[in-house]
């Protein structure tokens, strides 16, 4: 039996090579292009990736962040999203174990990562993120991942109808959209994945994020457009991360059973 510790190492190991596949993912997706064919390619000067300066992280470090052909600087972003996703699947595997449970937080948790990354982009969250996430919450419902097929069903109706109706009263009030239709998404998804209560914990902790980080900006001057998406992220995965935690206190100092 693989104690905690090795499946950390190997969810690690694993983790880092879906983070490589997820920088495609970040780049193309919001560009409409496949994530498939062509293979990865310098930008500067179109040489083909060879697979040894593939490898996540540790080829970035060889190659001291620039390409082998022509020496363009390789941004930190792409080692660096792949790291975090290594840490992602690594510290859920040494929390949970391999298994179900673990896998549904590595993925939902990664997807996160991936709509956040665009979001700050592009300004721009793929349905392949949203929708295909949503699917993955149902799949792994319907399979006893954590919350019920009915629980993730209810959690993906509130997280997008609520969402739709805050964006419809923002529109009314402000008149100019105020949510984009990503976000609407996103929320369906997070929804399938931590139920309707998880989905009011999200966007109260995506809320106070946004708060936390743009009051400072504004009062600085600094007034810039941060996308609600990075924040609502940031509000899921605390929510899957501690959210049942702090729903059962809440209840309990509200004196609710």
């Amino acid at each position: 039996m693989i104690d905690n510790g090795m499946a950390a190492v190997i969810a690690g190991m694993f983790g880092a090579v879906i983070g490589s596949f997820l920088n495609v993912c970040i780049v193309r997706w919001p560009a409409d292009q496949s994530v498939v064919t062509p293979r990865s390619r310098c930008p500067r000067c179109g040489s083909q990736l060879a697979w040894y300066d593939n490898i996540p992280v540790v080829s970035w470090l060889l190659l001291r962040g620039k390409c082998r052909s022509c020496g363009e600087p390789i941004a930190a972003l792409y080692p660096l999203v792949e790291l975090a996703t290594a840490l992602i699947w690594a510290g859920l595997a040494f929390r949970l174990g391999l298994g179900l449970a673990a896998l549904q937080g590595a993925l939902f948790c990664t997807i996160l990562l991936g709509i956040a990354m665009t979001d700050a982009r592009e300004y721009l969250i793929p349905d392949e993120f949203t929708l295909g996430g949503l699917v993955l919450g149902l799949l792994f419902a319907a399979a006893g991942g954590g919350a019920s097929l009915v629980t993730a069903l209810i959690g993906a109706a509130v997280g997008f109808g609520l969402l739709w109706i805050v964006g419809q009263l923002g529109t009314w009030a402000f008149k100019e959209e105020a949510m984009g239709g990503g976000d609407i998404k996103m929320m369906a998804m997070v929804g399938a994945f931590v139920g309707w209560q998880g989905v009011l914990l999200t966007i109260f902790m995506g809320a106070l994020a946004g708060t936390l980080i743009f009051l400072p900006m504004s009062l600085a001057g600094r007034k810039k457009l941060v996308p609600f998406g990075i924040f609502l992220a940031i509000g899921a995965a605390v929510t899957y991360l501690v959210g049942p935690a702090v729903i059962a206190w809440y209840k309990s100092f509200i004196g609710v059973a």
